[in-house]
């Protein structure tokens, strides 16, 4: 288990879910990976914290629209959050929400990077991020971009990374940023599989003890699964749906 105090700068230190019925939400990750939730902060829109074993996961918002897809969403940490949106812009990102003081929690913007995809960041302040690397918390992250390399000169150029190749021929690019608290975060080129319409985006990997047990448990709580258990490389994988339709993925804490 990695409780945060110091976030490495770049690295993905928060996710939250933005969800069209909270409390269905609530109920699915209660009954999948044993989260409690937190009051909602009337302060901040009704946000609403997730813990697990008492240490803050996630995060939980009602849509602000009807009809949009309800989404996770990957926050990488900042030093200074409006140096970097300005860097950003300048490297190709459209702002989409201009950093913004949440209280003393800390600061955060919304973007979509040089290859389309919706990335947050957080410049913290109180709130330093939530619990990784262990069972039913985030253990890795992933961009899918049909862009992949100018997307890693903008996560170079952004947010400092320097990733590591991991894989570089057809049918397969890939590049990790190692994080030495084992938050590792991953872009893939996928060109020539995201299907159409589709746009690039980033994942979440949660960390369960058994994916085939877990991938029974989201049916049971009204998910579904959308790519079955299978053993890889990176260990045994799977892609399954909430049950008000989020994608997110898991990932067995042993191969």
């Amino acid at each position: 288990m990695t409780i945060r105090d110091n976030v490495p700068t770049g690295a993905p230190c928060w996710v939250d879910l933005m969800s069209s019925d909270v409390e269905k939400s609530k109920a699915f990750y209660a009954g999948l990976f044993g989260w409690t939730a937190d009051e909602p902060n009337p302060t901040f829109g009704g946000y609403t914290n997730l813990r697990k074993d008492g240490e803050q996961v996630a995060g939980l918002m009602a849509a602000q629209e009807e009809g949009m897809p309800d989404v996770w969403s990957v926050y990488l940490a900042v030093e200074d959050a409006t140096k970097t949106a300005e860097v950003a812009k300048a490297n190709g990102a459209q702002l989409y929400v201009e950093p913004m003081a949440v209280g003393t929690l800390g600061t955060m913007a919304v973007l979509a990077d040089a290859g389309g995809a919706m990335i947050g960041m957080w410049q913290p302040g109180e709130h330093r991020g939530g619990l990784v690397g262990t069972g039913g918390a985030p253990c890795h992250f992933e961009l899918h971009t049909r862009d992949y390399d100018r997307s890693l000169a903008f996560y170079r150029d952004v947010f400092g990374w320097d990733p590591q190749t991991v894989g570089d021929e057809p049918g397969f690019r890939y590049s990790l940023l190692e994080v030495a608290d084992g938050e590792h975060a991953g872009i893939m080129d996928a060109s020539d599989w995201l299907p159409e319409g589709v746009p690039a985006h980033w994942s979440v990997y949660f960390a369960v003890d058994d994916v085939d047990a877990a991938l029974a448990k989201v049916s049971e709580l009204g998910g579904s699964t959308i790519v079955a258990a299978e053993a890889t490389p990176y260990g045994v994988l799977a892609t399954a749906t909430d049950a008000t339709g989020a994608v997110f993925k898991l990932r067995a804490t042993t191969s």
